[in-house]
């Protein structure tokens, strides 16, 4: 009998190399970066805190409070004091407590799967974003994997592009961000 420990069994975000994904992006040093819907582990809000070190600022989203807190603290064990958690709801416009035309590189990774509004969502996030900033949806591809959300809640991408071009966003590239996920980057 082999011992299972459930801990050990990644996530989403773990599913994707987070340096690797935000390299792609054009992190450096001093930038403003948003992970909106950071989730429990800030799995890509501690990477980008390292990317853009002491000069620059990563902001964690999520509508989860405690969440936040795990996130801080689990930075805090690895050194990392240049993050700052923000609870908002992405759903609702204007809520998130963060500058507008602010953020250098907003994250939406493994986000749209458990949303209703999508559009709003897309909308609060170009709201953060300065002009020429980023903005990066990663989510599930539609394969048929026994794990990761139901196929039926997966991401549009095609969908998602008409949003983001509606908001005046223009799609700069795509690519496969692993096995499992998919990513479009846009420019504000």
């Amino acid at each position: 009998m082999t011992n299972f420990d459930p801990t050990k069994v990644p996530g989403g975000n773990e599913l994707i190399n987070a340096k690797d994904f935000l390299t792609k992006l054009g992190l450096e040093e001093g930038m403003r970066v948003g992970d909106l819907g950071c989730g429990a582990r800030g799995h890509f809000a501690t990477q980008a805190a390292k990317m853009v070190g002491n000069k620059g600022i990563v902001y964690a989203v999520d509508v989860v409070k405690n969440v936040l807190t795990s996130v801080l603290s689990y930075a805090h064990i690895l050194g990392i004091y240049n993050i700052t958690a923000v609870w908002s709801n992405l759903e609702k416009y204007g809520a998130t407590k963060i500058k507008p035309a602010s953020l250098d590189v907003a994250l939406l990774v493994n986000v749209f799967f458990q949303t209703e509004d999508d559009a709003t969502v897309l909308k609060e996030a170009a709201r953060l974003l300065k002009i020429g900033g980023k903005l990066a949806i990663c989510d599930w591809k539609h394969t048929g994997v026994p794990f990761g959300p139901a196929v039926e809640l997966r991401v549009d991408f095609e969908a998602m592009k008409q949003l983001a071009a509606d908001l005046g966003l223009k799609l700069e590239k795509e690519f496969a961000a692993g096995p499992y996920h998919w990513a479009l980057v846009f420019t504000k």
